[in-house]
């Protein structure tokens, strides 16, 4: 379960949208909640950024049992 609207900006639970734990934790170590709440509001949004669409590129020829390895971003590691 994926808050578009992070709850640390002000989400609540009409604003979620169901992905896989490799691509949430994906998501979370790529981006801050306030770039999230500002800029990648939609899964559409999220889908289209380029940092993300590499990682979805790579995570689709993966198989459905493998755990990736999931690395920050700097600018997530500074905040």
């Amino acid at each position: 379960k994926h808050h578009l609207l992070p709850r640390e900006e002000g989400g609540n639970e009409e604003h979620i949208s169901y992905i896989c734990s490799d691509c949430h934790r994906q998501i979370h170590a790529l981006y801050t909640n306030k770039e999230l709440a500002i800029r990648l509001d939609s899964i559409d949004k999220l889908k289209n950024d380029e940092k993300i669409h590499k990682y979805l590129k790579f995570i689709k020829k993966q198989p459905a049992s493998k755990i990736a390895t999931i690395k920050k971003s700097r600018n997530v590691r500074r905040s």
